[in-house]
């Protein structure tokens, strides 16, 4: 009887539930004027509609690989030459692609240039529109108040300027079936990152060598040489990065730094704090990570001293920072050997000036000796820091404008909206109508008319300036030992300028 009840008395709820549910669904709201309005959910459809572009298809997303490979379709987009002991680059055309994010939804392309891509003017964007440099899903989008969408699919083109690097051969000291190790160059960033592409250590492997596919083990900062891994699997990567984690690699450094280093070993505890990520900046701090390095003096000659380092750690610019803070930067370094750090450049930490204020100092340091392109820094990733420190909008070194005249245009389309953040680097062609394909004459380095790069005449860096005087020397690990020859400015009797 009981249960009868029960039962009975569940239907009835559930009845009640239900005749609520669609009630509430019927139910119209009233305007003013006591007449039934529209339900929310028409409501939302219509305000989504007003705001543009409501009905527009937006296929769904395609999955992307699992981690970085390039191919040879990568490796065809331009040509490198050497010139003046560099390596340079020809001008080329490139795709940057992006997925809409979340917070650029509902919010025109208009709106999304104007806010987070700042490296250029919207007259830009709009020229760049009307090129059919800028692609919506696959189509060609002109109109820049068009509404972006989740899911939506951007591509930008434009014709893409690299920086000279020493022009100095990488050379491979090791190669088997598992790894692939090589002695790098300075200057030669491993990956594609900011303004550099072709001249990489990958590209140059995989176009050069014939050596594709690789997985990075570790990495050494662009302007550090030296020994440089590369697994052939994934299994071997895993391997070794787990004797990394279990601290059972071991790493041996050699550099040249100012002053007499002393002669007893020298160990340094100092935590190390990133001021900037961006532009790569540390310093040391004791809000900052805990790391270890140990210095043993090699040779003095009287004025710079050859100082062979041991990390135990491998925070970010560690053997830079600790050298500075012991008094003793290495001799060309353009982070930590400048005088943005004030009288003593660092020694012992002593800065006295806000963070800001510090990397204010720094790029003042390098706007002057036109030499931003030797640092990590972009010019995108400049204006924010620019905007902060009151600094003047153009970052562009002194420059003469070409022979050949142009309609103005705006400065640095290398750095142009860098769909950025979980960009994909791509050079799939657009179809046949894109007026930025990539043709043989681009290819070979001709002018684009919404370049501004193309009219600006930049003095080539000297080779000698794009070397810093620390070297990887030495990585060994359970079941390997690789070591490169002691550099030239490394030689107990060199005498550096």
């Amino acid at each position: 009887m009981i249960r009868a009840q029960s039962a009975r008395w569940l239907v009835a709820l559930g009845n009640r539930f239900v005749a609520a549910v669609m009630s509430e669904g019927s139910l119209k709201r009233k305007e003013p004027n006591g007449e039934p309005g529209e339900g929310a959910g028409k409501r939302r459809h219509k305000k989504r509609k007003a705001a543009g572009d409501g009905d527009r298809h937006v296929p769904p997303p395609v999955k992307r690989k699992v981690g970085v490979s390039f191919g040879d379709e990568h490796f065809r987009e331009t040509e490198t030459y050497l010139e003046n002991g560099l390596r340079k680059v020809r001008p080329y055309y490139f795709d940057f692609e992006t997925y809409c994010k979340g917070r650029w939804v509902g919010k025109s392309l208009l709106e999304v240039f104007g806010k987070e891509f700042r490296a250029e003017p919207l007259e830009y964007y709009e020229q760049a529109a009307q090129a059919g440099r800028l692609r919506l899903n696959e189509e060609t989008v002109r109109d820049l108040n068009v509404v972006l969408k989740n899911n939506d699919f951007l591509r930008n083109t434009v014709h893409r300027h690299e920086p000279p690097v020493t022009a100095e051969p990488l050379r491979i000291l090791a190669e088997n079936d598992e790894m692939v190790v090589i002695d790098k160059p300075s200057s030669l960033p491993v990956h594609p990152c900011g303004r550099f592409r072709h001249n990489t250590v990958i590209f140059i492997l995989g176009k050069e060598y014939n050596l594709k596919g690789l997985h990075t083990i570790h990495r050494l900062d662009r302007m550090t040489s030296g020994v440089l891994m590369f697994a052939k699997t994934l299994e071997v990567s895993k391997k070794i990065d787990e004797q990394v984690r279990q601290r059972q690699l071991e790493k041996e450094y050699v550099c040249r730094v100012c002053g007499e280093f002393p002669k007893e070993e020298v160990t340094c505890e100092e935590p190390i704090f990133v001021v900037s990520y961006k532009i790569g900046v540390c310093r040391v701090d004791p809000k900052g990570k805990p790391c270890k390095t140990v210095f043993q003096r090699l040779s003095y000659n009287g004025k710079s001293s050859v100082v062979k380092c041991f990390p135990y750690t491998g925070r970010t610019h560690q053997i830079r920072v600790h050298l500075q803070y012991l008094g003793h930067p290495i001799v060309n370094d353009p982070i930590y050997n400048t005088e943005a750090w004030g009288p003593n450049r660092g020694k012992g930490g002593e800065i006295n000036r806000t963070d800001e204020d510090l990397l204010r100092a720094l790029v003042d340091v390098h706007k002057s000796k036109q030499s931003l392109d030797i640092l990590d820094i972009s010019e995108e990733d400049l204006q924010p820091i620019m905007e902060n420190a009151g600094l003047k909008s153009s970052t562009e070194p002194v420059q003469k404008e070409a022979s050949e005249p142009a309609d103005p245009q705006p400065k640095d389309e290398a750095q142009e909206c860098k769909l950025t953040e979980n960009v994909t680097n791509s050079s799939q062609d657009t179809d046949s109508s894109a007026a930025c394909r990539i043709t043989e004459e681009s290819s070979q380095g001709s002018r684009d008319s919404l370049c501004g790069e193309c009219r600006i005449v930049r003095a080539d860096p000297s080779p000698k300036d794009l070397v810093m005087y620390l070297h990887a020397l030495r990585y060994k690990g359970a079941e390997f030992d690789f070591s490169s020859d002691m550099p030239d400015w490394a030689q107990e009797n060199c005498q550096e300028n």
